[in-house]
Parts: C-alpha cells; structure tokens; sequence
C-alpha cells in the first residue's frame, strides 16, 4: 500500500483501516502476553507476571475502546 491510498485499492478508507489495525494489535498483544505471564508465573516470578497483566489488561482496553469507535464511526 503506497502512502497516497486512501481507499481505492483496498475499499477501507485509511482512517477506517487504521482502527482496524490498532485493534487488531492489541488484541494480538494480549494473546503474546498471556504466555509472558504464564512464563513468569513457571518462574515464580509473581512480580512480572502482574506487570504483564496489567499491560494485558490495557491492551484489552485499547482493542475494546478501538472497536467501539469503529462501530460508531462506521453505523453513521
């Protein structure tokens, strides 16, 4: 995709495609850090572990807040 597309070619404006994106990241990010806290948790390291939920956890938050804009911007 060249930086001039805008929707002609993928159908998706970029905006659109952009949410769509970032939600996709975020999801991917929390399903990589389920097994870094698992990991940690084989370590016995309880401390990373909580970090790594709670990055998990704001990584769902992105994904959710991304899919309620797109669903707003796409039923107006």
């Amino acid at each position: 995709m060249t930086a001039t597309e805008s929707g002609k070619v993928t159908g998706t404006t970029d905006k659109d495609y952009n949410i769509i994106w970032f939600v996709e990241a975020c999801l991917s990010n929390a399903l990589r850090l389920e097994s870094y806290i698992q990991d940690a948790e084989r370590a016995g390291d309880s401390e990373l572990a909580e970090f790594f939920r709670r990055a998990q956890g704001e990584s769902r938050k992105g994904a959710e807040q991304g899919k309620q804009l797109l669903a707003a911007r796409l039923s107006s």
